[in-house]
């Protein structure tokens, strides 16, 4: 950690920042056999294992959506430590994104800002990218998620079916599904979450869902959804209510917010467009998290995302009630052996604090009145 923040990040830091990262996924690809030989994700002896979405998370570090768009380091994940991976945004087409610069660092809040706008390679070439994975034996160290979000070509009234067709061609190699329809930088996404549209998006996905589980005899995917920290209380728990109602397994809390107050960055770096992840958005993702815990009243899991940096900040969503947690912004400022500091961080509190078990962290701060 000292030899990335004190020589390799002042290096890549001075690389454009898509540049920077897109580099950084192609090292890990070309290295992932290599990686596949190292240990995997620390479990601490089984205290930081759970159970969780029909499959084993050997801990609760994992990595969020927007990193490996494209599934090429799903392979390195595992050997730097992270209990879990999540690729995407996935979308039924390929598409570039909006224009670049589209990715932007914000040192002095220990922020990003991207405007990156879906671009991935499209759900049919992910699927090939993954079976190739398979073939290689590159895959099933820790669970994966797959992130599907709508592709821009489509209108919000097609919606429904895009989505299912990336389901469709992602199915097979989802531990779980997460439906996006909070980045705010897709027109017209955020509009996906009221009641009603959203609705209709998660029947057309369990459809899929049910249909590929029972021909090969198996049970449905477990389905996630993504929320926004922007949303209104009242739209908030509309939404958890939907997620319920619906049967859908957990919920991820929460996406970039295009909220910029409080920051310490220069107004041309701080306004730019796109979505803000990061340190800013580490109390109020927190709170957002106790609220969806306490009104989903166990029946979601609960995966917490935003300014998760050290193993503090990992303890925080999970004492607000997230079972899982997801880094991004983290790990690129605190570099490849993030997930394994924090995980162990996690495990070093629990034995100061006479906690068994990771799970018993779990929504132990006491409930909002």
């Amino acid at each position: 950690m000292d030899l990335y923040a004190s020589l390799a990040r002042p290096l890549l830091f001075r690389v454009d920042a898509e540049r920077s990262h897109e580099l950084a996924i192609a090292s890990l690809a070309a290295s992932a056999p290599v990686l596949d030989g190292f240990a995997g994700p620390p479990d601490g002896d089984g205290r930081l294992a759970q159970d969780l979405l029909g499959t084993r998370f050997p801990n609760p570090v994992g990595l969020a959506a927007g990193f490996d768009k494209r599934a090429k380091a799903v392979a390195a994940w595992p050997a730097l430590g992270f209990g879990f991976a999540e690729v995407g945004t996935v979308t039924a087409v390929p598409q570039e994104g909006n224009p670049r610069p589209r990715l932007h660092r914000l040192p002095d809040d220990r922020a990003l800002i991207n405007s990156l706008g879906f671009n991935n390679a499209g759900a049919d070439a992910t699927a090939a990218q993954l079976d190739a994975l398979e073939r290689r034996g590159l895959l099933g160290r820790a669970p994966l998620g797959v992130n599907v979000g709508k592709s821009r070509v489509t209108p919000p009234a097609a919606a429904p079916g895009d989505y299912a067709r990336t389901v469709e061609a992602l199915w097979r190699h989802a531990d779980y599904l997460t439906v996006n329809v909070s980045s705010p930088n897709t027109p017209g996404l955020r509009e996906l979450q009221a009641a009603g549209p959203l609705g209709e998006i998660l029947a057309a996905v369990d459809e899929v869902n049910r249909r590929r589980a029972q021909g090969v005899g198996a049970e449905p995917r477990p389905v996630l959804v993504k929320l926004a920290p922007d949303l209104e209380p009242a739209q908030l728990d509309a939404a958890v209510d939907l997620a319920v109602e619906r049967g859908l397994a957990g919920a991820i809390v929460a996406n970039t917010t295009v909220e910029r107050r409080g920051l310490r960055s220069p107004d041309p770096l701080a306004s730019r467009p796109g979505g803000l992840s990061g340190a800013p958005l580490r109390q109020r993702a927190t709170s957002l998290v106790r609220r969806v815990a306490s009104r989903a009243a166990g029946r979601l899991v609960v995966v917490g995302v935003g300014g998760i940096f050290t193993a503090d900040d990992a303890w925080e969503k999970l004492a607000a009630g997230a079972s899982l947690v997801q880094l991004y912004t983290g790990f690129v400022y605190g570099g490849p052996q993030t997930a394994r500091t924090i995980a162990a961080g996690v495990l070093e509190r629990m034995d100061r604090e006479g906690v068994r078990h990771v799970s018993e962290v779990v929504g132990s701060l006491t409930p909002p009145r």
